[in-house]
């Protein structure tokens, strides 16, 4: 009998444990607030951490937030509804100070994801938690990626020129041109080969207007290397170079996002001097964030200060598997 009552007891406390954990969890309130809420990539930010908030069993609250009014309303709306954290991309960075202050009176737990925040000085507030993507580093993936493609093909680096899509107006553009030159200078390109090809949008047009001037002036040159801050910009000169009679096997172009413009190319029946793109995936941004938000409030576990986040190439042959790897597919 008293054996009886010592597993009555244990069950007992068993499920008022797991009542205990499933309550609390239902308790947890957490805000996810991006900049742009229309486009895909907060959007699967969103997705990923809701796929977090169904595991685990807490309440995420979605909102966009454009402009810095917007943002401190946003606070006030969870503070209001008695948010215990606050996951944000701010439209500022240079916001970083005023978030800081309002959520600390809200009492709020504070991450932020994909933009740093920084102070007056723009120096990175680093008290903040925060998982970002070294912008440097991909470019550096696309540099050493380019390098590879050139020695698996066989080409003689005195015999190439690469065509550098620079958008030098925005930090990030000029992180991830910046971080490829290294890395194909490292590989024993000549920095005297790397032609600037300067726009001011971050679309296919404007990179492809960019590049026809520097085509123009290398009118002796075969062999192309292609690279900007993203898909569109790649794919702009690409085009332009392939409109100017240049074979598309002698043009490699590296983009970055993955995108669907990426994805069109590699689809293409005949292949393109589009090569790769550097697939950046927000299925950590979105699904770790929450997840480590829940921890640091459900049990008290704080998160890393600094996370930053890698990208891996996808080609025509293999940017499924790559998808896939990083939860872009099913």
């Amino acid at each position: 009998m008293k054996k009886l009552m010592k597993i009555m007891t244990v069950a007992g406390l068993a499920l008022s444990v797991g009542l205990t954990s499933i309550a609390s969890a239902k308790e947890v309130k957490i805000g996810f607030v991006v900049k742009q809420p229309e486009e895909p990539w907060f959007q699967e930010e969103w997705r990923f951490a809701q796929k977090a908030a169904d595991e685990k069993g807490f309440t995420l609250v979605k909102i966009g937030a454009v402009d810095g009014e917007k943002l401190m309303t946003a606070i006030d709306n969870l503070g209001a509804q008695r948010a215990q954290g606050m996951i944000v991309c701010v439209p500022d960075v240079k916001l970083g100070p005023a978030v800081i202050a309002k959520t600390k009176a809200y009492k709020m737990k504070l991450m932020t994801v994909d933009d740093r925040l920084v102070n007056a000085k723009e120096e990175p507030l680093e008290e903040v938690h925060h998982m970002g993507i070294s912008a440097y580093k991909i470019g550096e993936l696309v540099g050493t990626s380019l390098a590879d493609e050139i020695r698996a093909r066989g080409w003689k680096m005195d015999e190439i020129k690469a065509m550098r899509l620079t958008f030098y107006q925005l930090p990030t553009a000029k992180d991830r041109t910046d971080g490829a030159t290294a890395s194909l200078l490292a590989a024993g390109f000549l920095e005297e080969n790397i032609i600037d090809a300067p726009h001011k949008l971050s679309n296919t047009e404007e990179a492809f207007n960019a590049a026809n001037t520097v085509i123009t002036r290398n009118q002796d040159v075969k062999k192309w290397l292609v690279y900007g801050m993203n898909d569109q910009a790649v794919v702009g000169g690409v085009r332009a170079l392939e409109g100017n009679g240049i074979d598309p096997k002698n043009i490699i172009g590296i983009g970055i996002n993955g995108s669907e413009v990426a994805l069109n190319e590699f689809k293409k029946t005949s292949p393109t001097g589009f090569f790769g793109s550097v697939i950046i995936s927000p299925l950590r941004h979105g699904y770790e964030t929450a997840l480590n938000m829940y921890e640091w409030i459900a049990n008290d576990k704080e998160p890393e200060k600094l996370i930053h986040t890698a990208g891996a190439l996808a080609t025509a042959e293999n940017y499924i598997d790559v998808r896939k790897e990083m939860g872009l597919e099913d």
